[in-house]
């Protein structure tokens, strides 16, 4: 039985802005999360030199998503919030977690392959090897839950397996937890308003496949309206919606951001209704649960002296509750000092 207290870490690249998909997927959960255990949230700074970003831009995307989160209702007086690059343990001990994770488990990894695609041999060597980066963000703390979208459920897998190889090779059984996952909420998976098969992202070319935590009322309203749909009416059942992916996502959509009606309850409030009228609902209900987001935004994003100033003591708060696990993996691997 493990010994470990509970725990969440979990964090955000600085690259693109961040959209409904990461609202509804993943900050809204990290928000109820607090009330449950001691979390730590981080901008992955360092994940983001994988690719080459203009340095002024990173600094510019890390304190947005830093202002999202708290925009969110992340509290950074409950809750440690800082950026990854002031937390010095982190690179340190991703440098260890290299030296026991295996050549095949990383070649396993599909997100690198489909991050390098054809052009693999000219990607750098943090890209293959960010899970490595990733295992220690999440076991530098010994966190025991992550919340993670099913595309990191393989690199939180492989977490898992790091820990336990390190445990087994230095003779610590129960040292490091084997971290689980937590997906949680009813829109965990968010898909584009232009394409319903393919997940909402920021790297997609079309604006209006997504709708930034930026976006005012009218941008809002605008791209609800815009959203691909099919001719039917909404269906009644949830078999009604076998084969039209745009119908399903924007139900999902709108069951999520509702504090009273379940998916279920969704479809039958809206059975047999047109697109036009259920997207001017959408269209409201977004505008309610965002524009005071993006307003709480812009207030955080005035200051950014204030918002370095909060995740430097989140680092320094980081740092304190990493700093005895690197001493004792270092102790455990044999390294003096």
């Amino acid at each position: 039985m493990s010994t470990h207290s509970p725990l969440v870490f979990s964090g955000m690249q600085p690259t693109g802005g961040l959209h409904l998909g990461n609202y509804l997927g993943a900050l809204r959960n990290w928000v109820r999360l607090q009330d449950e255990m001691p979390c730590l949230y981080c901008v992955v700074d360092l994940h983001a030199l994988t690719v080459w970003v203009d340095p002024a831009e990173l600094a510019r995307a890390t304190r947005e998503v830093a202002a999202a989160y708290i925009a969110c209702g992340v509290d950074p007086s409950r809750s440690i919030l800082f950026n990854q690059s002031q937390v010095h343990e982190h690179a340190e001990l991703a440098w260890i977690f290299s030296c026991v994770a295996r050549m095949g488990w990383l070649n396993r990894m599909t997100q690198y392959k489909e991050k390098a695609g054809k052009n693999r041999e000219n990607s750098s060597v943090g890209l293959f090897i960010y899970p490595n980066l990733m295992a220690a963000d999440i076991l530098a703390y010994k966190a025991t839950h992550v919340p993670v979208g099913e595309d990191q459920k393989q690199h939180l897998e492989l977490a898992r397996d790091i820990a336990q190889k390190f445990n087994n090779d230095f003779g610590a059984p129960d040292f490091f937890p084997l971290p689980e996952p937590v997906i949680t909420g009813p829109a965990t998976r968010v898909m584009s308003l232009r394409d319903g098969t393919k997940k909402m992202s920021k790297s997609d070319e079309s604006d209006y496949s997504r709708i930034a935590l930026t976006d005012d009322a009218d941008a809002i309203a605008q791209k609800i309206r815009k959203a691909k749909t099919d001719a039917e009416p909404l269906p009644d059942t949830e078999k009604g919606f076998e084969g039209r992916p745009e119908a399903d996502n924007l139900v999902n959509i709108y069951a999520a951001l509702s504090d009273d009606l379940s998916r279920e309850q969704t479809i039958a409030r809206f059975a047999g209704r047109q697109f036009s009228g259920f997207k001017n609902e959408l269209a409201e209900l977004a505008v309610s649960r965002l524009v005071p987001i993006a307003a709480e935004m812009r207030r955080l994003l005035s200051d950014p002296a204030e918002i370095d100033r909060i995740l430097r003591r989140g680092a320094e708060a980081a740092s304190e509750k990493a700093a005895p696990v690197l001493k004792e993996v270092k102790r455990l691997a044999g390294l003096i000092g």
